[in-house]
């Protein structure tokens, strides 16, 4: 008698996508291992044994980069799904109660530049928890936290309370003079400006330290969002008081010979509703956590 087929597929182990994806995102094995904890060794021997298994490649590698291939994208997409749906199953048995919805506020950098990885690794974390997000100015962020629509927001500050509410600061960073990399707006006089209203922190401390030092200078660009003060620098109106983390690519910390005033730094702090849910207390500790590492 023959011996029975094992017709039975492979099994992909979750360590293995888990890596896959990692790679997916961050663009190249080195960056990957930092995030999955392994050495960039580790993390190529993960990838020869998904393409061993699979029989086919994965990824496409040259001396920079590497990037998905059609079967890599295929396999990209279900380790997703595969990933969130055991996510979803830990949850029930670590931290089952901690579900429920959070109302938070950001201002819109932080939304533009850290918020998107920490709620995503939030969400790895807590998947019974729904984050659901509001960009504003920092103001109207603590207006709404005291009028009971949003649970907890991520504002800019230099004061110890906002609307009569208590400010945590979790976070505190260089503010600097911004502009268009080459560009000559910094070089004009009176020195045109992008910055937002009154009670702007960037905004107070630039014209306060301009005041101080005696430089003409005039607002002709007014953006409530840092997208908006981009654009202004981008096309070489103006310059703009911007938190050293948004400078890249051809927005520019701005030299020291153009003699511009030091501009110190700005706090990040979390403004929060008195009474807060499991929910919220779960997102208020990953942020102190998250922003502790930046």
């Amino acid at each position: 008698m023959n011996a029975p087929l094992n017709l039975q597929a492979p099994l992909l182990e979750l360590d293995l996508l888990n890596t896959l994806v990692a790679i997916a995102e961050t663009g190249n094995f080195s960056a990957a291992a930092e995030v999955v904890f392994r050495t960039p060794s580790a993390v190529s021997m993960q990838v020869k044994r998904i393409e061993e298994i699979l029989g086919r490649p994965v990824f496409n590698r040259d001396s920079r980069s590497v990037t998905l291939t059609v079967d890599g994208e295929k396999l990209l997409t279900h380790a997703r799904r595969l990933l969130a749906l055991n996510r979803e199953l830990m949850a029930q048995f670590i931290s089952p109660d901690i579900v429920g919805e959070v109302r938070l506020g950001t201002v819109d950098h932080l939304a533009e530049q850290f918020l998107p990885g920490i709620l995503k690794r939030f969400n790895e974390t807590h998947p019974g928890v729904a984050v659901e997000v509001t960009v504003e100015g920092s103001m109207e962020l603590a207006r709404r936290v005291k009028a009971g629509m949003l649970d907890l927001a991520i504002v800019t500050c230099e004061v110890s309370e906002y609307c009569e509410l208590p400010v945590e600061v979790i976070h505190r960073e260089e503010l600097v003079w911004a502009g268009l990399k080459c560009g000559v707006a910094v070089e004009q006089t009176p020195l045109p400006l992008s910055v937002w209203e009154e009670g702007c922190v960037w905004r107070k401390a630039a014209i306060d330290g301009l005041d101080k030092i005696g430089r003409e200078f005039r607002v002709n660009f007014k953006s409530a969002y840092t997208s908006g003060q981009k654009a202004a620098l981008l096309a070489d109106l103006a310059i703009a008081p911007l938190p050293a983390s948004s400078c890249d690519g051809n927005i520019v910390q701005l030299e020291s010979k153009y003699g511009l005033p030091p501009l110190g730094k700005y706090s990040i702090g979390l403004v929060k509703v008195a009474e807060i849910s499991a929910p919220v207390n779960a997102v208020v500790d990953y942020l102190r956590a998250s922003f502790a590492q930046l």
